[in-house]
């Protein structure tokens, strides 16, 4: 399929908007044969972190001698950043050649009356994925859950072991108005007979995650338990009763302390189910750990930093790193469905400058929008809709020295990524 061609049925896709239930993908991965039973996979939910964690477990196994495929969402500049094989993000051609099949087998389902319409965006691109994966003969796959759990489509791959890293509000018009209901969606990833390993949670999401892997037979291992951490100067030492790691560098954040050792510990429980990864490079694989627009850093004048910080609990911890980095001007847009008050009383007292901007999607809330929502918290900002007059107004508040921090969105945080990339900018580095 040519990319054109390709671009054009995904954004078809894209239109149809979410879809929760397993019917399609079943349909689909039945027609193509079953490319999700093509080798072990690994499974990761959560609210925030479940793409660090994936990052982070993807580097260690290809540092640990094995092929693997990773499976991510949302992209920020290109779809193609969803799926990569051995670090590197599918070509256009691979990607033309698994959405043509994804496409060939729903036509044959419509007609065949087995589904009433073809399937939405992200099952075409995570039945792709799964193509892809079979295709080039990856060791392990790393899946990132894309919303929830139990009726997400990567949810169709029976996983060599599981994660859920985090558990906060967020999608809540999907997953359910508390933090319990929240849990029981994402304790959908749970597998008889084998690990999941638990990240922070809340008391009452652990309660009905422990009660739900009761039921299914699931064994679960909180990452914190008998474990600990050691930070030496942004080096950490990493103990488990399963082994020792020194010298590991996470992703920048406090918050990634956390979340590599659920990464660290979701490895270890693999291997225990009989992946052949060598843990003794781990080192060498979280060092090389990359996961763009999270505390990513652009050098240039002013600097800028990119962070998504697309919900409240990733507001209040973009908000902790941020004590430490004013002066700073803060680009801010965000989705009308997230908790716009929380994420404004999280960030924008901090800012000694604010312009307020709107991505190009159609649930982004506008600049007007946000400013009566935040109340008194926005007074003074800028409020310039259009992204290639938001980003060079929050250039010009900051000066040359001070900091601009972009967040609240991912959507925001790739198209502040693609305007950079045609000034030349993208050659920040990880710090």
């Amino acid at each position: 399929m040519r990319a054109s061609a390709t671009q054009a049925y995904l954004d078809g896709r894209a239109k149809v908007g979410i879809k929760f239930g397993l019917e399609s993908m079943r349909a689909l991965m039945g027609a193509l044969g079953h490319p999700e039973r093509g080798g072990p996979a690994l499974l990761i939910a959560g609210t925030n972190g479940k793409g660090s964690v994936a990052a982070s477990v993807d580097a260690a196994l290809r540092a640990g001698g094995l092929r693997a495929g990773l499976y991510t969402s949302p992209h920020l500049v290109r779809v193609h950043e969803r799926i990569a094989v051995d670090g590197r993000p599918i070509s256009g051609a691979a990607l033309g050649r698994a959405v043509r099949l994804v496409r060939e087998a729903a036509d044959r389902l419509v007609t065949e009356g087995v589904l009433a319409r073809h399937p939405t965006y992200f099952e075409v691109l995570t039945a792709a994925a799964f193509a892809h994966f079979e295709s080039r003969g990856v060791d392990i796959a790393v899946l990132e859950v894309g919303l929830g759990g139990r009726l997400d489509a990567t949810n169709v791959a029976e996983p060599l072991a599981s994660a859920i890293v985090s558990v906060d509000f967020d999608h809540q018009e999907y997953l359910g108005a508390s933090l319990a209901e929240i849990a029981g969606e994402k304790a959908g990833v749970l597998r008889e007979g084998r690990a999941t390993v638990l990240g922070r949670l809340p008391g009452e999401a652990q309660a009905v995650i422990e009660r739900r892997a009761a039921e299914v037979g699931a064994r679960l291992v909180v990452a914190g338990e008998g474990a600990r951490i050691d930070d030496h100067g942004g080096l950490l030492d990493i103990a488990t009763p399963s082994g020792a790691y020194p010298g590991l560098r996470p992703l920048p954040g406090a918050h990634q302390h956390d979340n590599l050792l659920v990464a660290v510990r979701l490895l270890e429980e693999a291997k225990k189910a009989g992946l052949a990864v060598d843990l003794r490079r781990l080192a060498e694989g979280i060092a090389a750990t990359r996961w763009p627009g999270r505390l990513e850093r652009i050098l240039g004048t002013p600097p800028l930093l990119l962070d998504g910080a697309h919900n409240a609990a990733g507001a209040r911890a973009l908000a902790a790193e941020l004590l430490a980095q004013r002066p700073f001007v803060l680009l801010f847009g965000a989705m009308a469905d997230k908790d716009l008050e929380s994420m404004a009383a999280a960030l924008f007292p901090l800012a000694d400058g604010l312009v307020l901007t709107a991505p190009r999607v159609d649930r982004a809330a506008s600049p007007a929008e946000v400013a009566a929502r935040a109340g008194g918290l926005a007074d003074g900002a800028r409020l310039e809709p259009n992204l290639r007059k938001a980003l060079p107004a929050a250039r010009q508040i900051a000066g040359p020295n001070r900091l601009v921090v972009v967040a609240g969105s991912l959507y925001l945080v790739g198209e502040v990524k693609a305007l950079l990339e045609k000034e030349g900018r993208l050659s920040g580095r990880r710090t």
